[in-house]
Protein backbone atom coordinates (compact mmCIF):
# COMPACT_ATOMS: atom_id res chain seq x y z
CA UNK A 1 0.00 0.00 0.00
CA UNK A 2 1.46 3.08 -0.78
CA UNK A 3 1.41 6.66 1.20
CA UNK A 4 -1.71 8.28 -0.73
CA UNK A 5 -3.74 5.30 -0.20
CA UNK A 6 -2.45 5.30 4.01
CA UNK A 7 -4.08 8.75 3.92
CA UNK A 8 -7.43 7.88 2.44
CA UNK A 9 -7.61 5.19 4.52
CA UNK A 10 -6.85 7.30 7.97
CA UNK A 11 -9.00 10.00 6.02
CA UNK A 12 -11.81 7.61 5.26
CA UNK A 13 -11.58 5.66 8.73
CA UNK A 14 -11.33 9.42 10.59
CA UNK A 15 -14.37 10.87 8.69
CA UNK A 16 -16.39 7.37 9.87
CA UNK A 17 -15.27 7.96 13.43
CA UNK A 18 -17.32 11.43 13.03
CA UNK A 19 -19.76 10.14 11.52
CA UNK A 20 -20.96 7.37 14.61
CA UNK A 21 -19.24 10.29 17.00
CA UNK A 22 -18.58 7.26 19.76
CA UNK A 23 -15.12 8.40 21.08
CA UNK A 24 -12.12 6.24 21.98
CA UNK A 25 -13.40 4.00 24.93
CA UNK A 26 -9.49 4.25 26.04
CA UNK A 27 -6.20 5.31 25.94
CA UNK A 28 -3.82 2.77 27.19
CA UNK A 29 -0.48 3.76 28.59
CA UNK A 30 1.39 1.26 26.01
CA UNK A 31 -0.91 2.87 23.13
CA UNK A 32 0.08 6.68 24.12
CA UNK A 33 4.11 5.38 25.17
CA UNK A 34 3.76 3.78 21.54
CA UNK A 35 2.70 7.10 20.03
CA UNK A 36 5.19 9.45 21.89
CA UNK A 37 8.27 7.69 20.86
CA UNK A 38 6.77 7.79 17.02
CA UNK A 39 6.17 11.46 17.57
CA UNK A 40 9.88 11.55 19.19
CA UNK A 41 11.14 10.32 15.75
CA UNK A 42 9.35 12.36 12.95
CA UNK A 43 9.08 15.79 14.74
CA UNK A 44 11.12 17.81 11.95
CA UNK A 45 10.70 21.21 10.76
CA UNK A 46 10.34 22.93 14.13
CA UNK A 47 7.66 23.70 16.27
CA UNK A 48 4.54 24.50 13.89
CA UNK A 49 5.30 21.35 11.79
CA UNK A 50 5.51 19.62 15.67
CA UNK A 51 2.19 21.12 16.47
CA UNK A 52 0.59 20.38 13.46
CA UNK A 53 1.56 16.70 13.64
CA UNK A 54 0.41 16.11 16.70
CA UNK A 55 -3.11 17.64 16.20
CA UNK A 56 -3.19 15.18 13.47
CA UNK A 57 -2.33 11.96 15.76
CA UNK A 58 -4.49 13.71 18.59
CA UNK A 59 -7.04 15.27 17.55
CA UNK A 60 -8.09 13.93 14.12
CA UNK A 61 -7.33 10.57 13.47
CA UNK A 62 -6.88 9.03 17.00
CA UNK A 63 -9.65 11.18 18.38
CA UNK A 64 -7.99 11.50 22.18
CA UNK A 65 -8.22 14.91 22.84
CA UNK A 66 -11.02 17.37 21.22
CA UNK A 67 -9.89 20.32 19.33
CA UNK A 68 -10.67 22.94 22.43
CA UNK A 69 -9.08 20.93 25.12
CA UNK A 70 -5.73 20.84 22.91
CA UNK A 71 -5.93 24.20 21.74
CA UNK A 72 -6.47 25.07 25.30
CA UNK A 73 -3.14 23.84 26.65
CA UNK A 74 -1.19 24.72 23.15
CA UNK A 75 -2.46 28.24 24.29
CA UNK A 76 -0.69 27.72 27.92
CA UNK A 77 2.49 26.47 26.27
CA UNK A 78 2.82 29.40 24.15
CA UNK A 79 2.97 31.43 27.16
CA UNK A 80 5.89 29.17 29.01
CA UNK A 81 9.72 30.17 28.00
CA UNK A 82 10.89 26.67 26.44
CA UNK A 83 10.07 24.82 23.36
CA UNK A 84 6.27 24.89 23.06
CA UNK A 85 5.92 21.21 21.33
CA UNK A 86 7.68 19.92 23.83
CA UNK A 87 5.78 21.35 26.37
CA UNK A 88 2.34 20.65 24.68
CA UNK A 89 3.21 16.71 24.40
CA UNK A 90 4.18 16.93 28.06
CA UNK A 91 1.03 18.36 28.85
CA UNK A 92 -1.30 15.95 26.70
CA UNK A 93 0.71 12.98 28.10
CA UNK A 94 0.35 14.50 31.76
CA UNK A 95 -3.37 15.15 31.28
CA UNK A 96 -4.01 11.35 29.65
CA UNK A 97 -1.79 9.16 32.33
CA UNK A 98 -0.90 11.62 34.92
CA UNK A 99 2.66 12.12 36.19
CA UNK A 100 4.10 9.44 34.40
CA UNK A 101 2.58 10.34 31.08
CA UNK A 102 3.76 13.65 30.86
CA UNK A 103 7.33 12.37 31.49
CA UNK A 104 6.76 10.05 29.32
CA UNK A 105 5.87 12.13 26.74
CA UNK A 106 8.39 14.80 27.11
CA UNK A 107 11.09 12.60 27.35
CA UNK A 108 10.58 10.17 24.61
CA UNK A 109 10.11 13.81 22.15
CA UNK A 110 13.16 14.95 22.70
CA UNK A 111 15.30 11.69 23.44
CA UNK A 112 15.73 10.64 19.68
CA UNK A 113 16.91 14.41 18.56
CA UNK A 114 19.61 13.77 21.75
CA UNK A 115 21.33 10.65 20.34
CA UNK A 116 21.39 11.76 17.01
CA UNK A 117 22.52 15.06 17.45
CA UNK A 118 24.92 13.34 19.75
CA UNK A 119 26.18 11.03 17.11
CA UNK A 120 25.91 13.87 14.51
CA UNK A 121 28.22 16.45 16.66
CA UNK A 122 30.85 13.84 17.16
CA UNK A 123 30.90 13.20 13.42
CA UNK A 124 31.59 16.78 12.76
CA UNK A 125 33.93 17.33 15.24
CA UNK A 126 35.78 14.32 14.49
CA UNK A 127 35.75 14.49 10.61
CA UNK A 128 34.40 17.88 9.88
CA UNK A 129 37.63 18.68 7.82
CA UNK A 130 37.20 16.12 5.77
CA UNK A 131 36.41 17.67 1.97
CA UNK A 132 33.45 15.94 1.66
CA UNK A 133 31.96 17.18 4.94
CA UNK A 134 33.44 20.58 4.52
CA UNK A 135 31.66 20.86 1.06
CA UNK A 136 28.27 20.09 2.70
CA UNK A 137 28.78 22.42 5.46
CA UNK A 138 29.83 25.24 3.15
CA UNK A 139 26.08 25.04 1.13
CA UNK A 140 24.29 24.28 4.41
CA UNK A 141 25.75 28.00 5.96
CA UNK A 142 24.27 29.96 3.51
CA UNK A 143 20.80 28.20 3.73
CA UNK A 144 20.68 28.76 7.83
CA UNK A 145 21.70 32.74 7.45
CA UNK A 146 18.08 32.37 5.21
CA UNK A 147 16.25 30.08 7.87
CA UNK A 148 17.04 33.00 10.51
CA UNK A 149 16.29 35.88 8.12
CA UNK A 150 12.73 33.65 7.49
CA UNK A 151 12.32 33.18 11.48
CA UNK A 152 12.59 37.47 11.30
CA UNK A 153 10.14 37.82 8.86
CA UNK A 154 7.42 34.99 10.20
CA UNK A 155 7.32 36.30 13.75
CA UNK A 156 7.79 40.27 12.52
CA UNK A 157 4.62 39.89 10.36
CA UNK A 158 2.68 38.39 13.38
CA UNK A 159 4.09 40.41 15.77
CA UNK A 160 4.95 44.10 14.46
CA UNK A 161 0.99 45.15 14.21
CA UNK A 162 1.70 48.66 15.04
CA UNK A 163 4.33 51.64 15.65
CA UNK A 164 4.80 50.40 19.15
CA UNK A 165 5.95 46.99 18.22
CA UNK A 166 7.74 48.36 15.39
CA UNK A 167 10.22 50.79 18.04
CA UNK A 168 10.34 48.04 20.55
CA UNK A 169 11.57 45.50 18.05
CA UNK A 170 14.43 48.48 16.37
CA UNK A 171 15.09 49.44 19.67
CA UNK A 172 15.94 45.67 20.96
CA UNK A 173 18.33 45.53 17.69
CA UNK A 174 20.28 48.79 18.53
CA UNK A 175 21.01 47.53 21.90
CA UNK A 176 22.10 43.66 21.03
CA UNK A 177 23.91 44.76 17.81
CA UNK A 178 25.44 48.36 18.52
CA UNK A 179 25.29 48.70 22.32
CA UNK A 180 25.84 44.62 23.00
CA UNK A 181 23.50 44.36 25.91
CA UNK A 182 23.02 41.23 27.47
CA UNK A 183 20.00 39.16 26.37
CA UNK A 184 18.32 38.82 29.86
CA UNK A 185 18.18 43.05 30.28
CA UNK A 186 16.54 43.08 26.91
CA UNK A 187 13.72 40.62 28.11
CA UNK A 188 13.20 42.47 31.17
CA UNK A 189 13.03 45.62 29.16
CA UNK A 190 10.65 45.06 26.85
CA UNK A 191 8.81 42.89 29.72
CA UNK A 192 8.22 46.09 31.33
CA UNK A 193 7.71 48.14 28.62
CA UNK A 194 4.63 45.62 27.65
CA UNK A 195 3.43 46.01 31.25
CA UNK A 196 3.60 49.92 31.20
CA UNK A 197 1.84 49.88 27.48
CA UNK A 198 -0.78 47.20 28.29
CA UNK A 199 -2.32 49.57 31.51
CA UNK A 200 -2.08 52.94 29.71
CA UNK A 201 -2.00 52.10 26.35
CA UNK A 202 -4.09 48.47 26.22
CA UNK A 203 -5.13 48.70 22.80
CA UNK A 204 -1.20 48.68 21.16
CA UNK A 205 -0.36 45.71 23.24
CA UNK A 206 -3.40 43.17 22.29
CA UNK A 207 -1.64 42.03 18.78
CA UNK A 208 0.07 38.94 20.36
CA UNK A 209 -2.26 36.39 20.75
CA UNK A 210 -2.16 32.20 21.03
CA UNK A 211 -4.16 30.02 18.66
CA UNK A 212 -7.48 31.06 18.98
CA UNK A 213 -10.73 28.98 19.71
CA UNK A 214 -11.36 25.70 17.73
CA UNK A 215 -13.17 26.11 14.53
CA UNK A 216 -14.23 22.75 13.84
CA UNK A 217 -14.69 19.64 15.67
CA UNK A 218 -13.58 16.28 14.61
CA UNK A 219 -16.09 14.21 16.54
CA UNK A 220 -16.44 12.91 20.39
CA UNK A 221 -13.06 12.22 21.91
CA UNK A 222 -11.82 10.42 24.69
CA UNK A 223 -10.72 14.04 26.89
CA UNK A 224 -13.84 16.13 25.28
CA UNK A 225 -14.84 19.49 25.46
CA UNK A 226 -17.10 18.66 28.45
CA UNK A 227 -15.44 16.11 29.91
CA UNK A 228 -14.77 16.86 33.69
CA UNK A 229 -11.16 17.17 34.81
CA UNK A 230 -9.61 14.33 35.83
CA UNK A 231 -8.89 13.85 39.73
CA UNK A 232 -4.95 13.93 38.85
CA UNK A 233 -5.34 17.54 37.14
CA UNK A 234 -7.38 19.01 40.01
CA UNK A 235 -5.57 22.10 41.49
CA UNK A 236 -4.20 21.67 45.12
CA UNK A 237 -1.50 23.66 47.37
CA UNK A 238 -0.08 20.47 48.42
CA UNK A 239 0.57 18.95 45.29
CA UNK A 240 1.64 22.36 44.01
CA UNK A 241 4.62 22.70 46.33
CA UNK A 242 5.66 19.15 45.89
CA UNK A 243 6.42 19.38 42.72
CA UNK A 244 7.88 22.84 43.15
CA UNK A 245 10.08 21.04 45.86
CA UNK A 246 11.30 18.11 43.88
CA UNK A 247 11.73 20.24 40.81
CA UNK A 248 14.27 22.56 43.08
CA UNK A 249 16.04 19.37 44.08
CA UNK A 250 16.38 17.93 40.44
CA UNK A 251 17.96 21.09 39.86
CA UNK A 252 20.23 21.65 43.02
CA UNK A 253 21.14 17.94 43.81
CA UNK A 254 23.67 17.88 40.12
CA UNK A 255 24.21 21.43 40.24
CA UNK A 256 25.73 21.13 43.54
CA UNK A 257 27.74 17.98 42.88
CA UNK A 258 28.93 19.50 39.73
CA UNK A 259 30.12 22.46 42.45
CA UNK A 260 31.81 20.04 44.49
CA UNK A 261 33.19 17.93 41.89
CA UNK A 262 34.68 19.88 39.82
CA UNK A 263 34.21 23.95 41.02
CA UNK A 264 32.05 26.25 40.40
CA UNK A 265 34.32 27.86 37.46
CA UNK A 266 34.95 24.56 35.61
CA UNK A 267 33.28 23.92 31.98
CA UNK A 268 30.49 21.70 32.98
CA UNK A 269 29.59 23.19 36.30
CA UNK A 270 29.07 26.67 34.32
CA UNK A 271 28.11 24.86 31.14
CA UNK A 272 24.83 23.88 33.77
CA UNK A 273 24.24 27.61 35.18
CA UNK A 274 24.35 28.88 31.74
CA UNK A 275 21.56 26.80 30.25
CA UNK A 276 19.18 27.38 33.57
CA UNK A 277 18.84 30.58 32.70
CA UNK A 278 18.61 29.88 28.90
CA UNK A 279 15.70 27.96 29.54
CA UNK A 280 13.96 30.73 31.34
CA UNK A 281 14.52 33.06 29.03
CA UNK A 282 13.13 31.14 26.01
CA UNK A 283 10.16 33.08 25.20
CA UNK A 284 8.99 33.58 21.51
CA UNK A 285 11.05 30.19 20.70
CA UNK A 286 14.76 28.53 20.25
CA UNK A 287 15.53 31.58 17.62
CA UNK A 288 15.11 34.05 20.06
CA UNK A 289 16.98 32.29 23.25
CA UNK A 290 19.71 31.82 20.02
CA UNK A 291 21.22 35.25 20.55
CA UNK A 292 21.96 34.78 24.31
CA UNK A 293 23.28 31.55 23.36
CA UNK A 294 25.71 32.74 21.17
CA UNK A 295 27.27 35.92 23.74
CA UNK A 296 27.81 33.49 25.99
CA UNK A 297 29.11 30.41 24.71
CA UNK A 298 31.32 31.97 21.88
CA UNK A 299 31.88 35.89 23.69
CA UNK A 300 32.02 34.66 27.34
CA UNK A 301 32.89 31.12 28.06
CA UNK A 302 34.59 30.67 23.83
CA UNK A 303 32.96 27.10 23.79
CA UNK A 304 33.05 27.18 20.08
CA UNK A 305 33.87 29.23 17.02
CA UNK A 306 31.11 31.59 14.80
CA UNK A 307 31.12 29.26 12.28
CA UNK A 308 30.63 26.09 14.81
CA UNK A 309 27.43 27.76 15.93
CA UNK A 310 26.27 28.25 12.31
CA UNK A 311 27.20 24.49 11.90
CA UNK A 312 25.23 23.35 14.80
CA UNK A 313 22.29 25.52 13.98
CA UNK A 314 22.43 23.25 11.17
CA UNK A 315 22.49 20.15 12.59
CA UNK A 316 19.46 21.28 15.09
CA UNK A 317 17.40 21.80 11.76
CA UNK A 318 18.33 18.63 10.34
CA UNK A 319 17.70 16.60 13.47
CA UNK A 320 14.10 15.59 14.86
CA UNK A 321 12.59 17.32 18.09
CA UNK A 322 12.83 21.33 19.71
CA UNK A 323 15.23 23.00 17.68
CA UNK A 324 16.61 23.77 20.88
CA UNK A 325 18.58 20.37 20.95
CA UNK A 326 20.86 22.29 19.32
CA UNK A 327 21.85 23.12 23.41
CA UNK A 328 23.34 19.47 23.02
CA UNK A 329 26.01 20.58 20.17
CA UNK A 330 27.04 23.29 21.97
CA UNK A 331 27.84 21.46 25.03
CA UNK A 332 29.38 18.54 23.27
CA UNK A 333 31.89 20.47 21.02
CA UNK A 334 32.69 23.01 24.03
CA UNK A 335 33.46 19.88 26.22
CA UNK A 336 35.16 17.59 23.66
CA UNK A 337 37.39 20.63 22.42
CA UNK A 338 38.73 21.80 25.70
CA UNK A 339 38.89 17.96 27.57
CA UNK A 340 37.39 18.79 30.22
CA UNK A 341 38.03 14.95 31.31
CA UNK A 342 41.90 15.08 29.31
CA UNK A 343 42.61 14.35 26.10
CA UNK A 344 41.97 10.47 25.91
CA UNK A 345 38.56 11.09 27.08
CA UNK A 346 36.85 13.71 24.66
CA UNK A 347 34.40 11.64 23.22
CA UNK A 348 33.06 11.04 26.98
CA UNK A 349 33.51 14.17 28.08
CA UNK A 350 31.12 15.67 25.20
CA UNK A 351 28.60 13.13 25.94
CA UNK A 352 28.29 13.92 29.20
CA UNK A 353 27.75 17.71 28.73
CA UNK A 354 25.75 17.38 26.12
CA UNK A 355 23.48 15.17 28.20
CA UNK A 356 24.11 17.71 31.01
CA UNK A 357 22.78 20.85 29.04
CA UNK A 358 19.91 18.52 27.73
CA UNK A 359 18.55 18.16 31.76
CA UNK A 360 19.44 21.89 32.78
CA UNK A 361 17.46 23.25 29.40
CA UNK A 362 14.64 21.28 29.51
CA UNK A 363 13.82 20.61 33.79
CA UNK A 364 11.81 23.81 33.43
CA UNK A 365 9.44 22.91 31.11
CA UNK A 366 8.29 19.81 33.37
CA UNK A 367 7.94 21.57 36.54
CA UNK A 368 6.13 24.49 34.43
CA UNK A 369 3.64 21.92 33.10
CA UNK A 370 3.27 19.00 35.91
CA UNK A 371 3.22 22.27 38.08
CA UNK A 372 1.16 25.01 36.01
CA UNK A 373 -1.24 22.46 34.31
CA UNK A 374 -3.83 21.76 37.03
CA UNK A 375 -4.27 25.71 37.01
CA UNK A 376 -4.86 25.37 33.44
CA UNK A 377 -7.14 22.61 33.39
CA UNK A 378 -9.20 24.94 36.46
CA UNK A 379 -10.59 27.47 34.20
CA UNK A 380 -11.13 26.39 30.17
CA UNK A 381 -11.04 30.06 28.76
CA UNK A 382 -8.97 31.03 26.21
CA UNK A 383 -5.54 32.21 27.47
CA UNK A 384 -4.12 35.00 25.18
CA UNK A 385 -0.64 36.48 25.73
CA UNK A 386 0.05 39.22 27.94
CA UNK A 387 0.85 43.14 27.48
CA UNK A 388 4.34 42.22 28.84
CA UNK A 389 4.88 39.16 26.35
CA UNK A 390 3.67 41.09 23.70
CA UNK A 391 6.54 43.40 24.51
CA UNK A 392 9.11 40.32 24.21
CA UNK A 393 7.78 38.87 21.43
CA UNK A 394 8.24 42.63 19.45
CA UNK A 395 11.68 42.77 21.13
CA UNK A 396 12.56 39.25 20.16
CA UNK A 397 12.08 40.07 16.48
CA UNK A 398 14.95 42.82 16.58
CA UNK A 399 16.76 40.29 18.42
CA UNK A 400 16.96 37.74 15.43
CA UNK A 401 17.51 39.99 13.45
CA UNK A 402 20.83 40.63 14.88
CA UNK A 403 21.34 37.10 14.63
CA UNK A 404 20.44 37.05 10.89
CA UNK A 405 23.30 39.79 10.34
CA UNK A 406 25.74 37.93 12.80
CA UNK A 407 25.68 35.04 10.47
CA UNK A 408 25.35 36.31 7.16
CA UNK A 409 28.88 38.50 8.37
CA UNK A 410 30.51 35.00 8.82
CA UNK A 411 29.15 33.30 6.09
CA UNK A 412 30.04 36.50 3.46
CA UNK A 413 32.76 37.55 4.77
CA UNK A 414 34.14 34.49 6.06
CA UNK A 415 37.84 36.46 6.47
CA UNK A 416 36.22 39.60 7.77
CA UNK A 417 35.88 42.64 6.17
CA UNK A 418 39.31 42.42 5.76
CA UNK A 419 38.91 39.45 3.20
CA UNK A 420 37.06 39.16 0.21
CA UNK A 421 33.45 38.67 -0.31
CA UNK A 422 31.88 35.55 -0.98
CA UNK A 423 29.64 36.18 -3.91
CA UNK A 424 28.52 32.63 -4.56
CA UNK A 425 27.29 32.27 -0.48
CA UNK A 426 25.71 35.23 -0.86
CA UNK A 427 23.55 34.24 -4.16
CA UNK A 428 22.93 30.71 -2.58
CA UNK A 429 21.58 32.71 0.87
CA UNK A 430 19.09 34.83 -1.44
CA UNK A 431 17.99 31.61 -3.24
CA UNK A 432 17.06 29.69 -0.38
CA UNK A 433 15.57 33.13 1.26
CA UNK A 434 13.75 33.28 -1.71
CA UNK A 435 12.47 29.41 -1.61
CA UNK A 436 11.40 29.83 2.07
CA UNK A 437 9.62 32.90 1.96
CA UNK A 438 8.41 33.35 -1.66
CA UNK A 439 7.64 29.44 -2.47
CA UNK A 440 7.21 28.25 1.25
CA UNK A 441 9.76 25.66 0.58
CA UNK A 442 10.47 23.11 4.06
CA UNK A 443 12.99 23.78 6.18
CA UNK A 444 14.35 19.96 5.32
CA UNK A 445 14.45 20.58 1.66
CA UNK A 446 16.71 23.92 1.88
CA UNK A 447 19.33 22.56 3.34
CA UNK A 448 19.24 19.52 1.87
CA UNK A 449 19.47 20.92 -1.86
CA UNK A 450 21.68 23.76 -0.57
CA UNK A 451 23.95 20.77 0.92
CA UNK A 452 23.97 19.45 -2.26
CA UNK A 453 24.68 22.75 -4.25
CA UNK A 454 28.01 23.24 -1.79
CA UNK A 455 29.26 19.52 -2.33
CA UNK A 456 29.55 19.95 -5.76
CA UNK A 457 30.63 23.49 -6.48
CA UNK A 458 33.60 22.32 -3.59
CA UNK A 459 34.32 19.09 -5.80
CA UNK A 460 34.06 21.33 -8.95
CA UNK A 461 36.64 23.56 -7.97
Amino acid sequence: MNTSDTVLNDKSLNEANILDDVPPKEVTFRQALKLWFKLGFLGFGGPAAQIALMHRELVEQRRWISERRFLHALNYCMLLPGPEAQQLATYMGWLMHRTKGGIAAGVLFVLPGLFFLITLSWLYIAYGHVPLIAGLFYGIKPAITAVVVHAVHRIGSRALKNSWMWSIAAASFVAIFALNVPFPIIVLTAALVGYLGGRYVPEKFTVGGGHGAAKKSYGAAFIDDNTPTPEHAKFRWPRLLKIAVVGALLWFVPMAFLTLQFGWDHTLTQMGWFFTKAALLTFGGAYAVLPYIYQGAIGHYNWLTPTQMIDGLALGEANPGPLIMVVAFVGFVGAYVQSVFGADLQFVAGVTAAVLVTWFTFLPSFIFILAGGPLVESTHGNLKFTAPLTGITAAVVGVILNLAVFFAYHVLWPQGFTGSFDWVAALMTVAAAIALVRYKRNVIQVIAVSAIIGLLLKTLA
